[in-house]
């Protein structure tokens, strides 16, 4: 298939776009490549999808440009897609509470000028990245897509879930097939800068200490990079659809009378953050020192998915444990950085 990634050029665009090329895709990456973070790592991934496309059998090309310019994005669309997945987003939530300007234009304003797109193009079907930050100050766990989600912590979570409710409109009046995911803290090799996985691995390898948020009474239902990846070229691939007992009386969040649908993506098993660090501690043959800190503003406390809706939909469920996916990463930073 014909394939737009938009983000190729972050974590999970990257290990996307990957996939695609080496099952035998044609795969159009986007993204303008900012200095969110280390711009040099994000080159680097952007040279290994040149890279495995010089020896697989799909194709690789790559557009360089800002999603808010309607004329980059109505001109990639100049030979329409099989298949669009919007990856591409400014992420962070601690970012979120000084920078709101960067979420409005890139989650907002981007996603806009991608429907508008997909619209005019008559895509078959476009898939997206939420997060499992719009569950917000949601307790009942685990967290599930059925359930309401209109309290949001911080503007990250708030532009996520107004994607959700514009494609949903879009689904609605243009018949767009849409399906929006909900990740669950994802990690692994290649990962950003910022997430904690990064941030712990780096100080404990030069003996300096951690800042532990919430006096480590958190738990993340964490999530290998692969099973993102899985979990979403298999609900890339099966394009969304009405659901057919759906009931205006008694209306279901994750589906519609429209062709949309909304899926979480977790891994099904929350873990402890001070067991976190401990699968760290086993990578890195490393004590790390622990400063403990209060509850930040914007940060859930718990996370924990509820992935019956997907394994239903798609025959598959993220399964990576923790211990195996650490390890995995920090062998990748070691490379990496040894370099």
């Amino acid at each position: 298939m014909r394939v737009l990634v938009t983000g190729t050029a972050g974590f999970i665009g990257f290990h996307t776009a990957k996939r695609l090329i080496e099952r035998g895709d044609e795969v159009v990456g986007f993204d303008i490549v900012n200095d969110y973070y280390d711009p040099s790592l994000k080159e680097k991934r952007l040279t290994l999808l040149a890279k495995a496309a010089a020896t697989a059998q799909g194709s690789w090309r790559f557009i360089r440009a800002d999603l808010t310019d309607r004329s980059a994005v109505a001109n990639a669309f100049e030979t329409p897609f099989d298949r669009v997945i919007h990856l591409a987003a400014q992420a962070g939530v601690r970012h979120s509470l000084t920078h709101p300007h960067d979420y409005i234009s890139s989650n907002i304003v981007a996603f806009l000028n991608i429907l508008e797109a997909c619209r005019d193009r008559q895509t078959p079907h476009l898939t997206y990245a939420s997060t499992s930050s719009v569950y917000g100050a949601n307790k009942r766990m685990p967290f599930s897509e059925h359930e309401g989600v209109d309290h949001p912590l911080q503007l990250y979570a708030a532009t996520k879930r107004s994607n959700e409710l514009m494609a949903h409109s879009y689904s609605h009046l243009f018949r767009l097939p849409t399906t929006a995911l909900r990740f669950f803290t994802v990690y692994g090799p290649w990962g950003r800068p910022d997430m904690a996985l990064f941030l712990f691995t780096k100080a404990i390898l030069a003996g300096q200490p951690i800042d532990v948020f919430n006096n480590g009474k958190h738990t993340r239902d964490f999530t290998y990079v692969d099973d993102i990846v899985e979990g979403i070229i298999r609900a890339s691939d099966q394009i969304a659809e009405p659901n057919p007992a759906w009931d205006a009386m008694h209306p279901d969040p994750a589906t519609s009378n429209a062709p949309f649908r909304v899926f979480n993506i977790g891994n099904n098993s929350p873990v402890a953050l001070m067991d976190y660090i401990g699968a760290i501690e086993e990578a890195t043959a490393e004590k790390a020192t622990l400063r403990f800190k209060p509850l930040q503003p914007g940060d859930v406390p718990d996370t924990y998915a509820d992935v019956s809706s997907l394994v239903q939909a798609v025959d598959y469920k993220p399964a990576t444990p923790v211990r195996e996916g650490v390890r995995k990463f920090v062998e990748w930073y070691r490379n990496y950085y040894s370099e």
